[in-house]
């Protein structure tokens, strides 16, 4: 079991890798992709040592180097889900599970929603972002499930025991797995209602519904603490002076938590997660 797993390799991430690590605390970092830097247009011109600017998915890939060559070990895969087992936490990845005594959430705020009529509109009315959150309302009804991949599977898991009416729309996009549920292929163009979602049209026809959920790429840090019943306050998680969340443990760092959303910040953030884990870890 690892003492500490962080998941993200962004700036946050690997700057409290760093910092672990010279504590002698060997951290096992996920990360997938390069969260909000990967969708930043711009050039890096304002962050110390950066003479010549640079990408934002150079930056990362720099940072990740400079975790591997200092023995930090650094995984690459998608984090679908994360539970509390006990005293310790499970990190449950597309290829794997790991089991650590400390959880850093690092993986900035980028989440994969829908640019399709009334999805606003009904969102928090009927469209939800999390199954375990508010599936429980759903029970027994027809419940609507949006993804293709291995998150979307999980979160199904979770739905089909409150539920054995959920149908599975792909947008689109091909299904390589075989389930019980119905599946609708065809993209989706719009989601319809009056005062709550009630039907979601497709290009092949209109679908009743009483609750839909969105389960596309990977979920985000505000997915696994609401998840574990973190305290979430306007997007943002709550964390202590020592950047722990409400659930022992479990820590936060980075534009997760709201403030600046800048590369300096996020380092900053980084730093003191670290000591506060280290000392979490050492007091444990």
């Amino acid at each position: 079991m690892k003492k500490v797993i962080i998941i993200g390799y962004g700036p946050a991430g690997i700057t409290a890798a760093i910092y672990l690590k010279r504590n002698n605390i060997n951290p096992l970092v996920i990360g997938k992709d390069f969260g909000a830097l990967e969708g930043y247009d711009g050039l890096v011109e304002n962050f110390y040592g950066v003479g010549d600017p640079l990408s934002g998915v150079e930056l990362i890939k720099r940072g990740v180097k400079q975790a591997k060559d200092l023995g930090i070990e650094v995984v690459t895969d998608s984090v679908i889900a994360l539970k509390t087992i006990e005293d310790h936490f499970e990190v449950v990845t597309e290829k794997g599970k790991f089991e650590s005594k400390s959880v850093l959430l690092a993986t900035g705020k980028t989440r994969q929603t829908l640019n399709r009529p009334g999805f606003v509109k009904y969102r928090g009315k009927g469209i939800s972002m999390c199954a375990v959150c508010d599936g429980y309302f759903y029970r027994k009804k027809k419940i609507a499930i949006i993804g293709c991949g291995a998150y979307m599977l999980h979160e199904l898991e979770y739905l089909n025991r409150m539920s054995s009416d959920v149908t599975i729309f792909t947008d689109g996009h091909e299904l390589d797995a075989e389930v019980k549920n119905k599946v609708v292929k065809d993209k989706i163009k719009k989601f319809v209602g009056t005062d709550k979602i009630t039907h979601i049209e497709t290009n092949g026809g209109l679908y009743e519904v009483d609750g839909v959920f969105v389960a596309l790429g990977v979920p985000s840090s505000v997915e696994f603490a609401s998840q574990l019943g973190v305290i979430v306050e306007k997007g943002n998680l709550v964390v202590d002076e020592h950047y722990q969340t409400n659930i022992p443990g479990l820590f936060a760092a980075g534009d997760i938590i709201g403030g600046k959303l800048q590369i300096a910040k996020a380092v900053y953030d980084g730093m003191n997660a670290a000591d506060a884990i280290y000392d979490y870890v050492v007091k444990k």
